[in-house]
């Protein structure tokens, strides 16, 4: 685990983009499992403002981790949120774009992305292998839409699964930890006093509270996990 605490957002962004550069570096494809949240969206916007041409977009392959079960246009919609700050500013080819169709009936929708990371993904441990997975995690200490009272979602044999939030009921499609923990490279974007509490307790505990909380059973077998932390959020942390 490599722990990176920065003093701000903008700090953060631009570290991450020297991860990204050097990812495309190395590569010729570049896949990428996306998050929505607010930290994401901060990195989007610097994307798009500062980075629109020094970054090899056509090299880049996207897809998402969750989607909420809404339109495309829906205002929850995480795809809306990427369009919006940063597909509709950068030259990716549309054939790039891989989706989770939050329209579709979500059992059925779970199945059909299942089969798209199958097709799309390398394999590596005969599963598909991202090379990079954007997290966050929530303050209840979820990730993906994997929460704490879904916690059996989190080993399901299957690429995909319909989750539900515990509070509003809405539905959501997620990877599942088999897909999370088999990327090549594992982020966690997290930000924010409210994080703190939750941030100490899955860093400094994880093997005590990897059965409450989803976030602490991000374990990639590739070693290659890291947190990038405002000193918000990392401000328990010993």
């Amino acid at each position: 685990m490599d722990k990176k605490i920065f003093n701000n957002l903008e700090e953060l962004n631009k570290s991450f983009t020297e991860l990204l550069k050097g990812l495309l570096s190395e590569k010729e494809r570049v896949t990428i499992s996306l998050s929505g949240g607010s930290t994401p969206k901060s990195l989007f916007d610097h994307w798009a403002k500062n980075h629109v041409k020094d970054i090899e977009w056509n090299k880049i392959f996207l897809f998402w981790g969750d989607e909420r079960c809404v339109p495309p246009t829906d205002e929850q919609s995480n795809y809306k949120m990427t369009k919006d700050h940063l597909l509709d500013f950068v030259p990716i080819p549309e054939s790039n774009i891989f989706r989770i169709k939050g329209e579709n009936e979500p059992e059925e929708e779970a199945i059909r992305y299942s089969a798209v990371l199958d097709e799309e993904l390398d394999l590596r441990n005969n599963i598909p292998s991202f090379d990079l997975v954007i997290l966050g995690m929530g303050d209840d200490g979820h990730t993906a839409s994997i929460f704490p009272h879904e916690m059996h979602l989190w080993d399901k044999k299957e690429n995909c699964v319909v989750a539900v939030h515990p509070d509003s009921g809405q539905k959501r499609v997620s990877i599942t930890g088999k897909i999370i923990n088999n990327a090549e490279r594992v982020v966690m974007l997290v930000t924010g006093a409210n994080k703190a509490e939750k941030v100490k307790l899955v860093i400094d505990s994880q093997d005590q509270v990897k059965d409450t909380y989803p976030t602490a059973r991000v374990m990639p077998t590739s070693g290659n996990l890291y947190w990038y932390l405002d000193t918000e959020a990392a401000r328990l942390l010993k």
